[in-house]
C-alpha cells in the first residue's frame, strides 16, 4: 500500500512541474511575462502605480498612488519594486508576480 502511494504521489508530482513548464513556456512565448514592462514603468513612473496596473494589481496601484500624493512614498516603493523585478529571473518573476500573485515587494 505504501509502494502505491508513493507512485500516485510521484505521478502527482511530475504531472504538476509539467503543467508549471507548459505554463512558463505558453507565457514566454505568447510574451506575457511582464517583467521589463513593469520594471521599467516601476523604476521611471513608480509613483503613478502602473506597474501594479500591468501586473493586474488594481487595488495596490490605487494604494501607491494615494501613497505618492499623501507622503510621496508611493515613487519610493515603485523604485524599489522595478529595481526588484528587474533583479529577478524571468522565471522567478513569473512564478513570484504573475502565478503566485505577491502584490507588493
Amino acid at each position: 500500500m505504501s509502494e502505491e502511494n508513493n507512485n500516485n504521489f510521484e505521478n502527482e508530482v511530475k504531472e504538476t512541474a509539467n503543467e508549471f513548464k507548459e505554463g512558463w513556456n505558453q507565457a514566454t512565448n505568447n510574451g506575457e511575462n511582464k517583467k521589463l514592462v513593469a520594471g521599467l514603468l516601476g523604476i521611471l513612473i513608480g509613483g503613478l502605480g502602473i506597474h501594479k496596473f500591468i501586473l493586474g494589481y488594481t487595488k495596490e496601484g490605487i494604494i501607491q498612488i494615494l501613497l505618492n500624493f499623501l507622503c510621496g512614498a508611493g515613487a519610493l516603493i515603485g523604485l524599489i519594486e522595478g529595481i526588484i523585478y528587474l533583479t529577478k529571473s524571468d522565471e522567478e518573476f513569473y512564478n513570484t508576480y504573475q502565478v503566485g500573485k505577491r502584490p507588493w515587494f
